[in-house]
């Protein structure tokens, strides 16, 4: 197989995107799209020169793989099915309602040989690749995640639909068991957490305060982070990254990124220097570049970018947050 023929199922705002996307995406072609709205599916496909699906079952005849962009609630029927159908899944997070869910679709995704790649697109972030090269071991991280109050997100919690992104940041930076999860929040204006905060203590010593609110009057996507000779901030709505750090004396600054010496330290015979060093941020398209890296785990065999497994993981820590809070969550 030297292409993939992909089919958006589900064309709301991100289907719709997913839908362009795929339009311009290399070794990708898009087959069609399919909703359960024929009026919606028919003005995207028309606006995509594509074709509109009547059936799920109609949309698998034509092709290889699937984005899966519908309601969370239906991830796990529509995933089921494609997989059984021999299909690979990029799907929208979160992977499903439930943690079970996420490992049975995990458990048939095995079974039959299927790719499944989660949505979680702020790992493609341009700010959070600018620090490729960097050695990170963050000891405290602390990020905010606040929007806008949005009607068409309100089918989950703030906790599954922002704090989720930051949920799985985190797991994907420290990479250490979750020894503890704090949390409170307060719904507003929906029966869910509008405003949210966790607390999530890592066996290692890390220490993650996530912050997530869907009820803000100004967006912010930011997360700082603190290791043993560095502090790190990310802005992932710019974005932009900004790295305070200590070298030795001699030790050069980054490769190609810009520096400023801020002063130096002296203890004892150690001479060491404080360096703001600002990478530079690549412009790109963080949802493009995750359908490529989609195409390349399915046509080279290769672990996808954000795995089932990963995204099963963020799951159960944004469940044992809800719960925590009080969410009444699926069993």
């Amino acid at each position: 197989m030297n292409s993939l023929r992909v089919a958006v199922l589900g064309t709301g705002h991100l289907g719709s995107i997913h839908a362009k996307l795929w339009t311009t995406a290399v070794n990708a072609e898009l087959a069609g799209v399919f909703d359960v709205d024929p009026a919606r599916a028919a003005a995207i496909a028309e606006q995509y020169s594509t074709r509109a699906f009547a059936s799920i079952e109609e949309a698998l005849e034509h092709t290889d793989a699937v984005t899966i962009a519908s309601p969370t609630s239906t991830h796990y029927d529509i995933a089921a099915q494609c997989i059984k159908a021999g299909k690979h899944c990029f799907i929208e997070k979160p992977i499903t309602t439930t943690y079970a869910e996420a490992c049975d679709l995990i458990d048939l995704a095995s079974q039959h040989e299927a790719v499944i790649q989660v949505g979680h697109v702020e790992r493609f972030n341009p700010g959070l690749g600018a620090l490729h090269g960097y050695d990170l071991a963050p000891m405290f991280i602390e990020a905010h995640r606040l929007a806008q109050f949005k009607p068409r997100a309100t089918d989950v919690s703030v906790i599954h639909d922002l704090m989720i992104h930051d949920i799985d940041i985190v797991l994907w930076l420290v990479r250490s068991a979750v020894k503890q999860v704090d949390a409170n929040g307060v719904a507003v204006l929906t029966d869910t957490p509008d405003i949210a905060n966790a607390r999530i203590t890592f066996e290692n010593g890390c220490v993650a305060n996530l912050t997530a609110s869907r009820i803000s009057q100004k967006q912010m996507r930011k997360m700082r982070m603190f290791q043993r000779d560095a502090y790190i901030s990310i802005d992932f709505a710019a974005p932009a990254v900004e790295v305070f750090r200590l070298v030795e004396e001699g030790e050069q600054a980054m490769s190609g990124v810009p520096a400023l010496m801020l002063g130096n330290i002296e203890a004892g015979t150690r001479k060491r220097s404080i360096v703001f060093e600002k990478p530079e941020i690549a412009q790109a398209n963080a949802i493009q570049l995750e359908q490529h890296s989609f195409v390349e785990a399915i046509l080279h065999k290769r672990p996808a970018a954000v795995t089932a497994h990963e995204a099963a993981e963020a799951l159960r820590i944004a469940g044992l947050i809800a719960d925590m809070i009080g969410v009444v969550t699926p069993a």
